[in-house]
């Protein structure tokens, strides 16, 4: 079953972001990782979110211990675990 999953980072910039995609891109996890469908990356300076759509919760799970020390290298924090939502639909035109 397919998950949405929301983060709400407190400090996030594009930099930051940028940075991240690089490292990623490194390891060999970016830009497609097992299960991830759908990424976005959007919002304004201050207030910059990042929303996904994966295949599972397992597949997030992994992609998710290989990106935490990620994120933690490079100081993105977050006000508390991402949310996550059951996906019920999606269409794509």
């Amino acid at each position: 079953m397919s998950i949405l999953v929301r983060f709400t980072p407190t400090n996030l910039t594009k930099e930051k972001y940028q940075e991240s995609v690089r490292l990623l891109e490194e390891a060999g996890l970016w830009p497609h990782p097992d299960g991830l469908e759908i990424h976005v990356f959007f919002g304004s300076e201050g207030s910059l979110r990042v929303s996904e759509i994966w295949d599972s919760q397992e597949q997030f799970g992994a992609f998710g211990a290989q990106l935490l020390p990620i994120l933690n290298e490079i100081g993105i924090e977050f006000s508390g675990d991402p949310e996550i939502f059951e996906v019920h639909n999606i269409s794509k035109r």
